[in-house]
């Protein structure tokens, strides 16, 4: 009976223990700060910068098949020129703060119905002056942009390109140039491509256009971005090849001969959104996906198309909007901090009729941005949860900053998106407690905004494939599958 007894209250608290560690762990979870804190101070050495004079000027090889593009981060292709981790965040935050104000201003006025070309029309002078492939982290410029390698013409120029799920157009800087920024490669020269064609002001692609101009019946473009960057030239179709000898003909893409902006590094941009003259919207494809490494990484990850969700993915609806086809609105519902669903509307996250609001998921912007009411109750509660934690002074758009010099590893509340669909997608500590130097301060990663519109960024995808499942309205969340 006495062993019995014994054998009961040891069980009773194996199972208390056990129920313990697991409430514990769904409610926070490890951030490794010495190890976040060693990546900072390694972007700024000497091996680094080596490893990049080292990097290949070809496209990019793959073993197997299928459409693949190689990405880089943007710090494994071009240097920073900051002086130090402080800098380089400031710079990158505030590149973002440009982008974010442009993606709600569109959006805020395609509402109304006002479009880009009501904005800024061209003016006539300007011009008298199952694919994949490599994804890399381009945000050491300030740019919060990642990188693919690819093969440009017949013979191909090899070329970086930002990767970009919120632009259609596609674009390159081309020889000769009235007005180039400089890039990591030779300038392409269409004259040197048999695969070179320009398009008539007719065509469908050229009327896709939202900013356009037709001179001796060929086709001019525009296109303008939030920090005053912008590109102008012909309208053209061009071969892209990646991989090597795997190669797509007649791609509808930008030939830039006046260009500027803070691209520094990138030849030109893969456009990625949901409208008729972004890449995947070109080449058909049933779905495409994209694991983003960590933006100071020097490693390399994939964009591929035509290829399935993975069995463990985190799926959320992909809603539409019936005014602007060109970025990918995600059904968000809800968001959790340290195990507790907050009490955040779901119309918070909503679309409405009009075609205002909603949140969508972006390659291109950093740091997430809620409504502000949505924000504040979230921050609240992940600072209720850090009680025991260090405060520091806030930095740029970070409210929320803790000086971490003195820990290895901290425990933190986690934090959880949730979908329409009933899924939920568990963030990792890194994804949402990010350095802004290298001296231990720590900042919580998201930020609020005065706009209806919210915005998922990439430094809540870092190192996960996210895919997006275009025949079924599906954008899948894996973590570790880079």
């Amino acid at each position: 009976m006495a062993k019995t007894l014994i054998f009961l209250i040891f069980l009773a608290i194996s199972v208390a223990s056990t129920l313990a560690r697991t409430h514990r762990t769904h409610k926070s979870t490890v951030l490794h700060v010495s190890s976040v804190v060693s990546s900072t101070e390694r972007l700024f050495s000497g091996d680094v910068h080596e490893r990049k004079h080292k990097r290949s000027s070809n496209v990019d090889e793959f073993s197997g098949s299928g459409l693949r593009f190689k990405l880089h981060s943007r710090h494994s292709v071009r240097s920073s020129s900051a002086k130090d981790y402080r800098e380089l965040t400031l710079s990158r935050l505030a590149r973002d703060s440009a982008r974010v104000e442009a993606i709600q201003m569109r959006v805020d006025l395609v509402s109304l119905g006002i479009t880009k070309a009501d904005l800024t029309p061209l003016e006539s002078g300007i011009m008298d002056e199952k694919l994949q492939g490599p994804v890399t982290s381009g945000t050491s410029q300030g740019s919060g942009e990642y990188f693919c390698r690819v093969g440009i013409g017949n013979p191909p120029t090899p070329s970086y390109l930002v990767l970009d799920t919120g632009s259609d157009v596609n674009w390159i800087q081309c020889a000769p140039c009235g007005d180039c920024y400089q890039q990591a490669d030779p300038i392409y020269d269409p004259s040197l491509s048999s695969s070179f064609s320009r398009l008539t002001c007719r065509t469908p692609q050229c009327q896709s256009l939202d900013v356009s101009e037709c001179r001796n019946d060929t086709c001019l473009y525009e296109v303008s971005y939030g920090d005053g960057s912008y590109t102008v030239g012909d309208f053209v179709t061009e071969s892209i090849s990646f991989g090597g000898s795997d190669r797509v003909d007649n791609v509808a893409i930008g030939c830039g001969h006046n260009n500027e902006g803070l691209f520094v590094g990138a030849a030109g941009l893969l456009g990625l959104g949901g409208g008729p003259l972004s890449f995947p919207s070109q080449i058909k494809a049933s779905s495409f996906s994209y694991c983003l490494v960590n933006r100071d990484s020097d490693t390399a990850s994939t964009l591929e198309f035509n290829s399935a969700l993975p069995n463990d993915a985190v799926t959320a609806p992909l809603l539409h909007n019936p005014k602007i086809n060109t970025y990918y609105f995600v059904g968000l519902s809800g968001i959790s901090v340290g195990g507790q669903q907050l009490p955040i509307p779901p119309e918070t996250f909503a679309v409405n009729e009009n075609g205002r609001g909603g949140v969508i998921i972006d390659s291109g912007t950093a740091i997430t941005r809620l409504q502000t009411t949505a924000y504040n109750t979230m921050r609240d509660a992940f600072k209720e949860g850090t009680t025991n934690l260090p405060s520091a002074n806030g930095v740029a758009l970070f409210d929320t900053c803790y000086n971490l010099s003195s820990r290895k590893s901290v425990e933190i509340p986690t934090v959880s998106f949730h979908f329409s669909n009933g899924n939920e997608l568990k963030l990792p500590a890194k994804n949402y407690m990010i350095p802004v130097d290298s001296s231990g301060t720590f900042c919580f990663a998201f930020a609020p905004t005065a706009s209806a519109l919210g915005i998922i960024g990439n430094v809540q995808q870092q190192g996960t494939r996210v895919g997006y499942d275009l025949a079924n309205s599906l954008v899948g969340f894996s973590p570790n599958k880079c």
